[in-house]
């Protein structure tokens, strides 16, 4: 009988990774700022979540917001932070590097899969930005990266469906295609019957009320939109829920 689906959970705080841990995720993807699609965590967090959690930890390492094509500077702190990562017990990392013309960065690439090794690699949602899909995915096989997390190059898994069950079929063994962005409870089960994936990644948030007695009326940390009353986290209930329809489809 094949495998359950799994599913990778997007933790942008310790109580998210804690959450996701509880509701029975497969695994983390780590990051901070998710808000802004998510940059590498401190090395407080890292440490705190490896040694705390009982699945694995995969930590996003980006070391900005905004392109995925690096400088010197941003590639160095790459490298120094998969090396902390590795050694403080995460059991992959999520990556991407493009070049300039939307094709992958596959030397600078190579080297950083070789430093994480032996964790796993993802290639992330890079991929959504480069220039062929399915060139992409033929020159991250190559790399041996273990899943590609994508959206079908769209701004949603949702609407990127059809390409994401081309990718699954192109792929076959030979890479895991991890739809994720946009997925939630109510288009779980369709995403997955169609595009047959074996992984899906997100985040099962929901605002929860600060616990703070006091509010600074007027005053905002991010913007006037922005709202310090609530913490925005992955819900564990929603954590489990997602896991139970997973549990019921097989690929």
């Amino acid at each position: 009988m094949s495998n359950s689906i799994k599913i990778e959970i997007c933790a942008g705080s310790i109580e998210s990774a804690i959450a996701a841990n509880k509701g029975g995720a497969d695994r983390i993807e780590l990051c901070s700022a998710l808000s802004e699609g998510g940059i590498t965590p401190s090395a407080g967090i890292i440490e705190y979540v490896c040694d705390n959690l009982t699945i694995p930890v995969f930590v996003l390492i980006r070391p900005r917001t905004g392109d995925f094509h690096y400088t010197r500077a941003d590639y160095e702190a790459m490298k120094k932070d998969i090396l902390f990562a590795k050694r403080n017990g995460a059991k992959g990392i999520v990556t991407g590097m493009l070049n300039t013309d939307g094709t992958v960065d596959t030397c600078r690439m190579k080297d950083l899969i070789e430093m994480a090794s032996p964790m796993e690699v993802t290639f992330h949602r890079a991929f959504d930005m480069s220039r062929n899909p399915f060139e992409a995915l033929e020159e991250i096989i190559n790399l041996k990266c273990h899943r590609i997390l994508t959206s079908g190059q769209a701004n949603n898994a949702i609407e990127g469906a059809d390409l994401l069950s081309e990718l699954v079929k192109i792929a076959g063994q030979r890479i895991i295609i991890m739809p994720g962005s946009g997925i939630n409870l109510s288009n779980f089960n369709d995403l997955a019957e169609k595009t047959r994936a074996a992984e899906f990644h997100l985040s099962a948030t929901r605002p929860f009320k600060s616990r703070m007695s006091y509010m600074k009326a007027d005053v905002s940390m991010a913007g006037k939109n922005s709202n310090e009353s609530e913490i925005i986290q992955t819900d564990s209930d929603t954590v489990e829920r997602i896991c139970d329809l997973a549990k019921l489809k097989r690929i």
